[in-house]
């Protein structure tokens, strides 16, 4: 495929598209370096949690029937005949009046049903501590069968699903394979994703820029996109302006990573190439070449056998918007992570000044969020897509739907949070 005009996809077909990317393959890796990592296959309780009945109290294992009528008024006295040692067991037996000291935790007795809290309980000679010698308690307050008390299996039934394939792994996540004896774990691997830049004005940010060129500050913040998506990222370089040469360093780079992000190169100007260095890459080659948003117009996607590959807008704000809106979450399916959304951290605001917009196009404001007279307004920034100060300065995006032609001035809108 080789053209120089875009041909403009609603939004929401452009997600289509992009939401049909597969993951990448799975590898076993322990379970200390799994923190972040998306599970391959969904994990099931092998066995019940807890596996045995366990005090959620301090205090003292009793049969519920020998407390039934505890109160301030009517307390009730049992002989304490022991106790239940920390990671071990009660190895006696309890006989009906009869109480077995117990910690948070500690497994109960055979012949206990319930934990009496120490809060309610009063010691009368002996030490009362499960050390036996003739200790005894005054219990103030009646407790139920099962009271105090977790359940086999109350927590997690065995063969229950707990952790669905496609979940990014959480510290709480770790420690519940870990309970269940889990050392090593599937998850996906990191993709491999290539970043590179296009254009013969752009120099490295080391450099000093001669008479027209600037410097490439795109590859810098896909780069850290990238690996924010949990991903493994090369900083591919600088190509010239020129077809041949993009194509053979896109096709170099394909073996060895799983997708290649280009910045720049993907609008219609006489030197905006990737097109047709992409139009002949393994089918099914470019899939679309322009989105109906703004700022990020002249994105392309293509795929390379099944390598994502995508041209990003020059101008550092589009590039920028355009990850967050679109690619983002396809870095996160090519992770193998489920469904999610996008922007988890959401407000509630007031728009700061009128927006005009085109029915069919989707606009994203940069905004910057203050508090006045008890209500949030988030005011829009200045400057199009070549100014980078209005993504600095904003706190989020305003996204103004394809069927929306204009916002007024203090209209309710949500913020997307920048994190």
């Amino acid at each position: 495929m080789s053209s120089r005009w875009l041909t403009l996809i609603p939004p929401d077909e452009a997600r289509r598209i992009l939401a049909e990317t597969p993951p990448v393959g799975a590898e076993r890796v322990p379970l200390a370096a799994a923190t972040g990592r998306v599970l391959a296959h969904p994990f099931m309780a092998p066995d019940d949690l807890p596996a045995e009945r366990r005090a959620v109290m301090d205090g003292y294992a009793v049969r519920a029937a020998d407390v039934h009528t505890a109160s301030e008024l009517s307390l009730v006295v049992l002989n304490v005949v022991g106790g239940v040692p920390m990671g071990d067991v009660f190895h006696g037996r309890m006989a009906a009046g009869e109480a077995v000291a117990i910690a948070t935790g500690g497994f109960l007795p055979a012949d206990a049903d319930a934990v009496v809290m120490v809060e309610h309980t009063e010691a009368l000679g002996g030490s009362g501590d499960g050390s036996g010698g003739g200790a005894r308690i005054e219990v103030s307050r009646a407790v139920a069968a099962g009271g105090n008390v977790v359940q086999p299996g109350e927590d997690l039934a065995r063969g229950e699903t707990v952790l669905p394939a496609g979940r990014r792994l959480r510290p709480a996540d770790l420690a519940l394979l870990a309970t269940f004896g889990a050392v090593e774990i599937d998850v996906f691997r990191r993709p491999r994703v290539a970043v590179l830049s296009t254009g013969n004005e752009l120099c490295a940010p080391e450099a000093i820029p001669r008479p027209g060129q600037v410097r490439d500050a795109n590859q810098v913040a896909l780069a850290a996109q990238v690996a924010a998506c949990g991903c493994q990222v090369t900083a591919a370089g600088i190509v010239r302006d020129d077809a041949e040469a993009l194509r053979a360093k896109v096709t170099s780079l394909l073996p060895g990573h799983d997708a290649v992000i280009l910045s720049g190169g993907s609008s219609i100007g006489t030197k905006d190439l990737s097109a047709e260095a992409l139009g002949d890459l393994p089918p099914p080659g470019i899939l679309f070449h322009g989105i109906d948003i703004r700022p990020g117009k002249p994105t392309l996607f293509a795929r390379a056998g099944g390598k994502p590959v995508l041209g990003m807008p020059g101008f550092p704000t589009s590039s920028l918007v355009v990850f967050d809106a679109f690619i983002r979450p396809l870095l996160w399916r090519l992770s193998g992570e489920g469904a999610r959304d996008p922007w988890p951290a959401r407000r509630a605001a007031r728009l700061g000044a009128a927006h005009r917009s085109v029915v069919g196009r989707e606009d994203y404001l940069r905004v910057a969020l203050e508090e006045r007279d008890g209500a949030l307004w988030a005011d829009p920034l200045r400057g199009g897509s070549a100014t980078l100060s209005n993504v600095v300065r904003a706190d989020g995006l305003v996204c103004v739907p394809a069927a929306v032609d204009h916002l007024d001035a203090g209209a309710a809108v949500e913020v997307l949070l920048y994190t």
